[in-house]
């Protein structure tokens, strides 16, 4: 039932459409006409607002068709979501199909990370319309800013939902891979103080911001610390001119972690390295941690992840566990007390100018949500055992 020329169509018109983080207007535009012409219910909320943005995340719900038991908290809904924001270099990116292979013409990313299921969810969207196929009732979510550190899902007000349960479109690979696992994370900001001097005339009045952050970097342990733990320093910067002794240098990196204790651990190593720079330059420092997100665990017996699991067998896809290093919006929905799985849905190389998605990938994923949606209905309406 999926029309592959029309979902290669929506995914084409997508990634013409620039959308870098806090930029994704057009792209909710485009959502929210389709949608509404599907007969969802579509509203935009206010976290453009306040992530300085140009627009929110688009909420979209529909009406369930038919007769499901009313619970404690109504009627059963199942929740979808994608977020609509791409990483640099995004801007006028030309896609291209070679081999029934879709990919960037031009020196920058294709933005299937995570228009893929933008467009699967959209394809879906028009299939549930045209065959009338029975559904309890559907929430979609379009975030911004997921990029950046999930901002669009952390300025969700998730009391406005009635799902308990769903599924976030966003991980890389073939379908048939579902995220079980997925780590904390850890941002660290460090600002070095110095003192300005002329360099050539009288360096020994100054203290050099760059050589505390590039020894306290030296100092770090980074890269995979071990198979729970990641550490990286990302970005780092400072410095007027080469012949002024630099008074201030900024370093930014991050932590992740399935543990807890692992994360505080070498975060602490970190701060303390930087504690050691300044003991050795009389540089200071200012420190600043900030979570980027909660780590969360699924049980392989859950609803969610059986449901993924006997679709994805339906549709002639072999399921396969994932334990990801990195975050998606399931991290803060399953945080909110949603039940979250992280599908994959064909994007590959993501993050980088080689990223690409077959045409066939894209036809299963669209395939495995709907027949997701077709066994949890039948499930909630009594049609299945739980």
């Amino acid at each position: 039932m999926v029309k592959t020329e029309r979902l290669v169509k929506t995914f084409i018109d997508l990634i013409k459409i620039d959308s870098l983080t806090f930029e994704e207007k057009e792209v909710a535009q485009f959502i929210t006409s389709e949608l509404e012409s599907l007969n969802f219910i579509v509203g935009v909320d206010s976290a453009g607002e306040k992530i300085k943005g140009n627009t929110g995340n688009v909420i979209a719900s529909l009406l369930g068709n038919v007769s499901l038991p009313v619970g404690r908290h109504g009627s059963p809904s199942l929740l979808f979501c994608a977020h609509m924001d791409t990483v640099e270099p995004g801007k006028n990116i030309e896609p291209i199909i070679e081999n029934g292979v879709i990919k960037s013409k031009d020196k920058a990313i294709l933005g299937a990370d995570d228009k893929a299921g933008i467009a699967v969810l959209l394809e879906v969207a028009h299939i549930l319309s045209e065959q009338k196929i029975s559904h309890g009732d559907l929430e979609f979510i379009f975030t911004v800013a997921e990029e950046k550190g999930l901002f669009g899902s952390k300025n969700l007000d998730t009391s406005r939902f009635k799902s308990k349960m769903g599924y976030v479109l966003d991980s890389e690979g073939s379908p048939g891979k579902i995220v079980l696992k997925a780590p904390s994370q850890d941002t660290i900001k460090v600002v070095f103080k110095g003192k300005s001097a002329h360099a050539g005339l009288c360096p020994e009045k100054g203290i050099n911001a760059i050589q505390a952050a590039s020894i306290a970097v030296s100092k770090m342990k980074l890269g995979r610390i071990d198979i729970e733990t990641t550490a990286n320093i990302g970005e780092i910067r400072g410095g007027l001119a080469s012949n002024i002794v630099p008074e201030e240098a900024i370093i930014i990196g991050e932590v992740r972690s399935h543990s807890p204790q692992k994360l505080s651990t070498q975060v602490k190593h970190m701060k303390d390295c930087v504690k050691q720079a300044c003991s050795l330059t009389g540089a200071t420092a200012e420190v600043e941690i900030v979570r980027t997100f909660d780590a969360f665990s699924l049980n392989k017996n859950s609803c969610v992840v059986r449901l993924a699991v006997e679709a994805a067998k339906i549709c002639g896809i072999l399921p396969e566990y994932v334990v990801s290093g990195g975050g998606s919006d399931a991290n803060f929905f399953n945080k909110s007390g949603i039940a979250t799985a992280n599908l994959s849905v064909g994007a590959k190389d993501v993050h980088s100018t080689l990223e690409n998605i077959s045409v066939l990938d894209l036809e299963t994923s669209a395939k495995w949500v709907l027949e997701v949606i077709r066994l949890w209905t039948k499930e909630v309406s009594g049609q299945l055992k739980t």
